[in-house]
Order: C-alpha cells, then sequence, then structure tokens
C-alpha cells in the first residue's frame, strides 16, 4: 500500500513539475519576444575606434579583436576576418557571429581563426556584416601577426 502511494505522489510531482516547466518556458518566450527591438539605423560610415589587434595566438589558433562605432541594422551580426600569409592574397576568412546592443554607441568584435601554422607570419584586415550578408562597408587598414 505505501509503495502504491509513493508512486502517485511520484507521478503527481512528475506532473507538477512538467507544468511548472511548460509554464516557464511559455513566460520565457514570450517576454523574451516582446524584448526584442527592430534593427536600429546603419550607423552613416562604419569606422574602427580602437585596433584591430592580436588578442591571442597560440596552438594554431589566434584570436583578432576590434571595436567600431555600432554598425546599427540587424542585431544578429559577424565580426569578419580576411587573411592570408601574402599582403596581396587575404584568401582565407574567419567570422564569429555577435549580437547588437543597439544601447550602446560602440561595438567590440573577436573573431576566432583556427589552423594556422606555427612561427607563420598572417595578413589581414576585418569588416562586419548583418545576419543576412549585408557588409556594414568597414574595411580595416592591412595589419600582421607571426604565430608562435
Amino acid at each position: 500500500m505505501k509503495r502504491m502511494h509513493r508512486h502517485k505522489l511520484h507521478v503527481a510531482l512528475a506532473t507538477i513539475a512538467g507544468a511548472m516547466l511548460v509554464a516557464n518556458s511559455v513566460y520565457a518566450q514570450s517576454s523574451h519576444k516582446a524584448s526584442i527591438l527592430p534593427p536600429a539605423s546603419s550607423a552613416a560610415r562604419v569606422r574602427v575606434i580602437d585596433g584591430p589587434t592580436l588578442e591571442s595566438a597560440k596552438n594554431g589558433i589566434a584570436i583578432v579583436r576590434w571595436t567600431s562605432n555600432n554598425p546599427g541594422g540587424s542585431d544578429e551580426h559577424f565580426g569578419i576576418v580576411h587573411y592570408g600569409t601574402q599582403p596581396e592574397q587575404l584568401n582565407e576568412t574567419a567570422k564569429s557571429h555577435i549580437r547588437l546592443n543597439q544601447n550602446h554607441s560602440y561595438t567590440v568584435f573577436r573573431v576566432r581563426m583556427d589552423s594556422l601554422r606555427p612561427q607563420t607570419t598572417y595578413y589581414y584586415n576585418v569588416d562586419s556584416m548583418q545576419g543576412d550578408g549585408t557588409s556594414d562597408g568597414l574595411k580595416s587598414p592591412i595589419a600582421h601577426f607571426t604565430t608562435p
């Protein structure tokens, strides 16, 4: 008898817990949807405020970081690094997703490049684009770093 009572109690608790999870999920989705703002106006001119600079490099991986004025447009954005071993041939591309904060006047981008060769000099420039692939028109001067 106690075993059957305990089983009914577990079923009741599981049902209540499931109902709470569904309610929290619906609340989170509705409050999340309500907080999404429409796209901000695109900046007249997107420019690099700080960087680009090598944040770190080790074990075949490098991270390039830069700050630009807030490019506006869609919240979904990508930081782009075009790179290669010759300054006139930036044939490789790395990109990292970012969500813009429309309340900030600037945006910090960080892009990770993988499978880099050791003791090799890489040349690069940076760009950013909206989630739909539209470039923000940012092209930095070419910079370089050498992997350890």
